[in-house]
């Protein structure tokens, strides 16, 4: 056991060696591995450091343990390894020079912990988010973990969900992990096409998990919210408290995981989390529009976790699927919408549910207010846009074969990060075609192209309308590439 005086030499010590190692591996692997660590004690020359969890421990003995022994070595050469053990993180001070020693400085941590208290707070209150319908038990607890969640749709339940042969296991899938008591997959992971119903499954299962048992915890955001919470901490310095906020939960769901990919940092700092998670037993949703496998972006190691528990897609809509849910959309509606029209908008649009229930939502919306009947005229002349487009749809993926193939290059280079002339070139008319002939976003059609931001998108664009119109060649294949797509 060391005096007081031989344990401040020691936390001077640590507080050098942090610091050393934080201008070699960088901030962000600082905050993530080095900052939650604490020196606990030095026995027989080896000093005994303390993290919160055994995933940390594994891998700071793999990546960092060495480093920080020989760092310590040359500061004390008494010292000549670190051992690094697990330790509940309710005990932590954190590591390097901000770590609270006197009174003034715990007074101060203090205070700081009031602030970040005090500023989430404000932000929650401000965002106005929370759950929909929420229950005094569901309220924000302690940690505000229902004020970061998004809002739940009511009108997505299990109830309301219309189960046919594409969807069916996804359904079953949902539908036994939250009615389970215990862990059954982990993680659930379902993914498929834009507007088959990966979102309202979400919905479905948060609402069924809170109403089950309302002092479970569960948080439901998208990945873009999680990437912009982790982004918004690393710049407030503030990461313990989002490691708190996020590996204190029953039920973690994220929506659209795809956008992480790419994103290094909140890649790291995900995998952490449910690594995190999975050893304490806690369930973990997620929803993607691509298998775990073919997720672009994502580092091979997540790839993995995501593959461990259940995968469950949702295929595309069959005509009786679409069928039935026009059917159960009108009966929510409490309109009389003739059969025959039914069987029209099932066959004609066959894109996605959103789409679907949309052009029912215009047809019934157009007689109540004009005074008309629902015609398979009528219906015709308020869908036409919507009709004309489902006739002929192109998709980014068919756009960047064509023009791979027209200008010679490989469809790979449509999302490597290859700048060279003869790639970039086709790129930027492949985005000026995405743009033209599909109803995708720019943040939609940058993420097609190895989740490149909008504004590349934007340049993009605006380069080849240039080029167009100085060169009548280039002209002429952006034209005929154009026809031979919606030819």
């Amino acid at each position: 056991m060391t005096n007081e005086k031989t344990g401040d030499r020691y936390d001077t010590c640590w507080d050098q060696v942090c610091e050393s190692l934080r201008g070699e591996i960088g901030e962000a692997a600082y905050q993530s591995w080095v900052k939650p660590m604490a020196v606990r004690e030095i026995v027989d020359g080896a000093a005994r450091v303390a993290v919160p969890t055994r995933f940390m421990r594994d891998w700071v003995v793999a990546h960092y343990a060495d480093r920080l022994g020989v760092l310590w070595n040359d500061i004390d050469a008494s010292v000549g390894a670190v051992e690094i053990f697990v330790q509940s993180d309710h005990c932590f001070r954190p590591a390097g020079p901000d770590r609270p020693g006197t009174d003034r400085s715990a007074v101060a941590a203090e205070n700081a912990a009031t602030a970040a208290s005090s500023r989430a707070s404000e932000a929650v209150e401000a965002s106005g988010v929370q759950f929909k319908g929420a229950s005094a038990g569901n309220r924000a607890d302690e940690n505000g973990h229902a004020g970061i969640s998004a809002p739940l749709d009511a009108r997505f339940t299990f109830d309301n969900f219309v189960v046919g042969k594409p969807n069916e296991f996804a359904y079953a899938a949902a539908r036994r992990v939250a009615e389970a008591a215990t862990v059954t997959f982990n993680p659930l992971f379902l993914y498929g096409g834009v507007g088959l119903g990966k979102t309202h499954l979400m919905h479905a299962t948060a609402w069924h998990i809170r109403q089950q048992d309302p002092s479970r915890t569960v948080i439901y955001m998208s990945a873009e919210k999680f990437m912009y919470r982790f982004i918004r901490a690393l710049r407030e310095q503030n990461t313990v408290d989002f490691k708190d906020m996020f590996r204190n939960v029953d039920v973690l769901m994220i929506d659209d995981v795809q956008f992480i990919g790419g994103k290094g940092a909140t890649q790291e700092e995900f995998f952490h989390t449910f690594n995190a998670l999975v050893d304490q037993g806690r369930q973990i949703i997620l929803s993607a529009d691509k298998s775990p496998s073919d997720l672009e972006g994502m580092e091979e190691r997540l790839k993995s976790r995501l593959n461990c528990g259940l995968v469950a897609d949702i295929h595309a809509t069959t005509y009786e699927l679409r069928l039935g849910i026009l059917e159960s959309k009108a009966e929510q509606m409490k309109v009389q919408v003739p059969q025959k029209m039914l069987e029209f908008l099932a066959h004609k649009i066959t894109a996605n549910v959103r789409e679907l229930e949309g052009a029912l939502n215009r047809v019934v919306a157009h007689s109540q207010l004009v005074g008309r009947e629902i015609t398979l005229e009528n219906t015709q002349e308020v869908l036409h846009d919507l009709l004309r487009a489902n006739d002929r749809r192109v998709t980014i993926e068919e756009i960047q074969k064509q023009v791979a193939s027209h200008f010679n290059i490989r469809t790979s280079d449509m999302h490597s990060a290859r700048r060279a002339r003869s790639v970039a070139r086709p790129r930027q008319v492949a985005m000026y075609l995405a743009k033209q002939l599909t109803s995708r976003s720019l943040p939609e059609i940058g993420r097609k192209f190895g989740g490149r931001d909008h504004t590349t998108v934007m340049h993009a664009v605006k380069k080849v309308e240039e080029l167009r119109e100085c060169d009548s060649s280039f002209a002429e294949d952006v034209e005929l590439l154009r026809r031979m797509l919606e030819g």
